[in-house]
């Protein structure tokens, strides 16, 4: 699923924390970075945080529940 316009970075990554199962960073060379470690948490920041705001990420999210949990996030958020 493709994410974009995340503002909250700590926020995301609360939602990402929470999740059950694997949640993962596609980059742009197709290489996946699992978001639940804190080590990609920052790597992946670094690499793509620009001006206060991630424009666009691509995510996988494996649990049915982990995905509803992200939806949500995307549509509650402010």
């Amino acid at each position: 699923m493709k994410v974009m316009g995340i503002t909250d970075i700590g926020k995301f990554f609360e939602v990402v924390d929470s999740c059950k199962g694997k949640v993962e960073l596609v980059t742009g060379e197709g290489d996946r970075l699992n978001l639940k470690s804190k080590l990609s948490q920052y790597v992946s920041l670094a690499n793509i945080f620009s001006n206060g705001e991630i424009p666009e990420l691509e995510i996988v999210a494996y649990e049915k529940e982990d995905i509803d949990r992200l939806m949500s996030y995307m549509i509650c958020r402010d």
